[in-house]
């Protein structure tokens, strides 16, 4: 399975009473469908999962595989804490038809789970058990632990293991996973700011919470990659650094969703305890944005 190109985690569009709200859903992917995204990643991070009950994971994903084009590539996002609720819920979603499931590292118990062994033992008893292949998704700034690039290498012999989603940032730890994964595993970066330069040392792709409201900047950073436009690939990168960081690391959720409310994409609330944009952040998205619509 070919994972590559750019994949928003889309954002979960509530409404005022902070319920699942389908036809936003709905226009939302449909709107996504007309751009060259090659794909989308259901409850992940960006899409509030951890505020989401497992019946709502369901529902999103279903809602979803009905109005997803043919041709994109559905992943569910299904890491929980303990393996066999990551089975569950991953075998749940392969049976709604998502290709592939990203799987974030477990860390409620840090003390006990901050060592390869531990995280080793937990992705391959995952992946002994699901009826997909597995992404793992590492994202330390929000875990607080960082599984080590060896780890992700020997994670990489396993045969039910695809990928890897990188988020931390670090542009040194994806050149060292690239150099000493097995052959045909992936690696992914989960850090628009970074986007240009890991494309650039061998990362198959993306998924980026930022495509959720400005896709087409950085399709157009994936395309010129591959087509070997460095020189406008890193214009891309220059013009779209400031607003990444804003909805990512800045603002988080509820700046991305303003972003998108901007960019005729339906944002709407996030789901408390997140708060809304204050006046003065929803200016500095609306300036980082203005030449990013659509």
């Amino acid at each position: 399975m070919k994972l590559q190109g750019i994949y928003p985690p889309i954002a979960t569009p509530f409404d005022s009473n902070s319920d699942l709200y389908k036809a936003k859903v709905r226009h939302n992917v449909e709107k996504w469908n007309l751009t060259g995204l090659s794909g989308y990643v259901v409850c992940g991070s960006t899409g509030e999962s951890v505020m989401l009950t497992t019946e709502e994971k369901v529902q999103l994903w279903t809602w979803v595989a009905e109005y997803a084009a043919p041709e994109k590539l559905l992943i569910a996002g299904t890491g929980m804490e303990s393996v066999r609720e990551t089975v569950d819920l991953t075998n749940r979603a392969a049976d709604l038809g998502y290709k592939a499931a990203m799987v974030r590292t477990p860390h409620y118990y840090k003390n006990l789970l901050n060592n390869a062994p531990a995280q080793m033992l937990y992705y391959r008893s995952v992946a002994d058990q699901v009826k997909i292949p597995i992404i793992i998704y590492n994202w330390p700034q929000a875990t607080g632990l960082d599984i080590p690039a060896e780890a992700v290498a020997a994670l990489s012999e396993h045969p039910n293991i695809l990928a890897m989603k990188e988020s931390s940032g670090s542009l040194e730890k994806v050149m060292q996973m690239i150099r000493t994964v097995k052959p045909g595993f992936q690696v992914l970066v989960g850090s628009a700011p970074t986007l240009y330069p890991s494309l650039v040392v061998g990362a198959a792709g993306a998924i980026l919470a930022y495509a959720n409201a400005a896709p087409y900047s950085t399709i157009a950073i994936w395309e010129a990659c591959r087509a070997r436009e460095f020189e406008a690939a890193a214009d891309w990168q220059n013009r779209i650094a400031r607003a990444a960081v804003l909805v990512t690391t800045r603002y988080g959720i509820p700046g991305l969703k303003y972003a998108m409310d901007l960019n005729g994409y339906y944002g709407g609330p996030p789901r408390l305890p997140l708060i809304p944009p204050s006046p003065e952040a929803k200016r500095e998205i609306e300036e980082a944005f203005r030449d990013l619509k659509g």
